[in-house]
């Protein structure tokens, strides 16, 4: 295996692992070694990822704005492997409707900032503080495209986006220090039960749907979920040590419009 990509013996949270990013990236870190807990608000879904992984993970089933949950999965990870050397705060949810935001529905915004932010901000509380102790460790948030540019009718998805950015920036200055490593990952569009929301994308027609996200993409389609994922393995990678406090964009040249 290449060491850049050898996790053997680090133990890693992710969240929103019962599909998307967070489903695969536990299956390619579980296949690089890593020891793992998984937490996701659907039981269902969190048990399909367990049942595939080599390896025996640790899963909590939870949401990830409470905070006795986002502490509880820096404590599975002390008391099963002794250690927490990296966390992904991937959990988060889609806006429920487009509205511009002269139509903001405060109830739609205050559910984004909690989980999207919220989720963001409790988890790295519980997890900084663990890997402090030990002077070394990463983190790696996920934010979004939404979270560094305009998104017309998803004011309050791009609202909670752009906090993880400002929260990842900030704990990377506060922690670096204590050899911390903070990211955030921006990704475009990418074929995730997010992005096929009916309520974003009102057709039965996938095909139709990944065409129109597509159309504005100086590379003329959307992400796949390998090439997201694979781009959450580079960040973290132990072997990445000098990278902090970045939000990368993986969006097909979107950015450089």
């Amino acid at each position: 295996m290449d060491p850049l990509l050898d996790f053997t013996d680090h133990s890693i949270i992710v969240t929103g692992a019962a599909s998307g990013f967070g489903a695969l990236l536990a299956e390619m870190l579980d296949q690089r070694g890593a020891s793992l807990v998984l937490g996701d608000l659907n039981q269902e879904g969190l048990e399909r990822t367990a049942a595939k992984l080599k390896s025996s993970a640790i899963t909590l089933v939870g949401d990830v704005a409470d905070e006795e949950y986002a502490q509880s999965l820096v404590k599975a990870a002390l008391e099963n492997y002794g250690k927490l050397d990296i966390a992904v705060n991937n959990a988060g949810i889609a806006p429920p409707q487009l509205k511009s935001l002269a139509e903001l529905d405060i109830d739609v915004l205050e559910q984004q900032l909690n989980v999207n932010t919220r989720g963001v901000a409790l988890g790295m509380k519980y997890q900084l503080g663990a890997m402090a102790a030990k002077q070394s460790g990463a983190i790696l948030n996920v934010s979004s495209m939404a979270g560094v540019s305009g998104a017309p009718l998803i004011g309050s998805y791009a609202a909670a986006k752009h906090a993880v950015i400002g929260l990842t920036k900030t704990a990377a200055v506060e922690f670096g220090k204590a050899n911390l490593r903070i990211n955030a990952i921006c990704p475009f569009f990418a074929a995730t039960p997010m992005v096929d929301n009916p309520v974003l994308n009102p057709t039965d027609n996938l095909e139709d749907v990944n065409q129109r996200l597509a159309a504005g993409s100086p590379m003329k389609r959307i992400g796949t979920v390998e090439e997201m994922v694979n781009v959450m393995l580079m960040i973290i990678s132990p072997h990445n040590t000098f990278m902090s406090g970045q939000a990368i964009n993986v969006d097909g040249a979107m950015s450089a419009w």
